[in-house]
């Protein structure tokens, strides 16, 4: 019955989307029918939305969200992306790479936020080629393929954790599922995109590549304070605002003044609602019932725990399903770099169509179009996606 239930709370919120409602319409029908179908007490509501506030996994992606919008006016006050723009065309005069690789190099950043820097470049290379949606999926798409692999995201250190595979092994073995993420984006649309930005060709490349990163210094040094000395994304995108005050000589009017822009009520208000779904949605312990479920299935084993990490991704995100199905399968399973491989796979394809999932929700603002037809238009290629990996854990095996 939970599960028939989880349906229901789904069923809700694709159908409200589907009617065009806004996505905070959607997200507090599904709050709705979440605390009547699981009886929710009133305490229970009420604890699992402070839940947000006091949880900071939660809580810091709300202010990072804020922080780095906040970022953007400055970098925006200054034409920094605009500029970086220019430096791409100079540097590689290809209207393609600028709309794949800004999104993977901002995609290092784990932070939801990241989708509005990526989305500034994304439409300045794609405007007129591309129609919204499209634009929304390729800033989404390419903005999250580190995030299938790389440790800067805790979804693949907890599996390496729980699983007992290395890093060393996992990170080569992610090569093919990269390259298949990247050409199922590219060909249906960059394919598209002219290669000549329409720019004249550039005779400096060098100068280029240097004033690309005197114009993206910022984010350079946001990585720089993640990767390199274990900061927090809040704390390092703190850190760089301030120094871009005083790198840019912002005046105290001007910052003043983005203290205001930069909180899109919209934007957070959206967040808001999804974090606090995916409480509702821990508090009812669905997600700890779907091994049973997906047990009586006639089909391999492998195959029950790829639909799990897939349909659990899609209710909860990575973080949950990684959390209570990995040992379940590495324990019913010696799948090894193989099925670690796949099962992130499935998490990731199931992550990129997610209602849970904030980014999807700062792409859909900010190429305004809703969430369902982003995840609609998402839908075919994280299926293809996971069909292809299910013949490369197969053929992992034979070597």
């Amino acid at each position: 019955m939970p599960l028939l239930y989880l349906g229901l709370v789904f069923a809700v919120i694709v159908l409200l989307l589907t009617l065009h409602r806004p996505l905070y319409q959607a997200i507090l029908g599904g709050l709705l029918v979440t605390a009547l179908l699981f009886r929710m007490p009133l305490e229970a509501i009420l604890g699992q939305t402070a839940r947000v506030f006091r949880n900071w996994s939660s809580l810091s992606v709300l202010i990072s969200l804020y922080l780095i919008t906040y970022l953007q006016r400055m970098l925006e006050a200054r034409q920094q992306i605009k500029l970086a723009q220019q430096d791409l065309n100079g540097l590689f005069h290809n209207r393609r790479v600028n709309a794949t690789v800004a999104p993977l190099f901002i995609g290092l950043l784990p932070s939801a936020a990241a989708m509005i820097l990526c989305a500034d470049i994304v439409k300045e290379a794609t405007d007129g080629y591309l129609n919204p949606k499209e634009q929304a999926l390729v800033t989404s798409w390419f903005r999250h393929i580190p995030e299938s692999t790389l440790p800067t995201y805790s979804g693949v250190l907890l599996m390496v954790t729980l699983s007992g595979v290395s890093l060393g092994k996992f990170m080569p073995a992610m090569l093919v599922p990269i390259l298949t993420l990247a050409m199922l984006g590219y060909w249906p649309y960059l394919r598209r995109l002219p290669r000549d930005p329409g720019t004249p060709r550039s005779d400096n490349r060098a100068r280029d590549a240097l004033n690309l990163v005197k114009h993206l210094w910022s984010l350079f040094a946001i990585l720089f304070l993640i990767l390199a000395l274990g900061f927090g994304v809040v704390q390092a995108v703190a850190t760089v605002i301030l120094a871009s005050a005083l790198v840019y000589r912002f005046s105290g009017r001007e910052l003043v003044s983005m203290v205001r822009s930069a909180f899109e009520v919209k934007l957070i208000l959206n967040t808001f609602l999804v974090l606090t779904l995916k409480e509702f949605l821990a508090w009812t312990g669905v997600l700890e019932e779907l091994p049973a479920a997906m047990s009586v299935l006639p089909i391999p084993t492998y195959l029950i725990f790829a639909l799990l990490f897939f349909v659990g991704g899609i209710v909860s995100g990575a973080s949950g399903i990684i959390a209570l199905g990995t040992p379940l399968a590495f324990a019913a399973m010696d799948g090894g770099v193989a099925l670690m491989v796949l099962l992130m796979c499935m998490c990731h394809a199931a992550s990129q169509i997610s209602p849970t999932h904030v980014c999807l929700v700062v792409a859909s603002d900010y190429y305004k179009i809703t969430m369902g037809e982003l995840i609609r238009k998402t839908l075919p290629l994280s299926l293809l996606f996971c069909v292809l990996m299910i013949g490369y854990y197969n053929l992992l095996l034979l070597f």
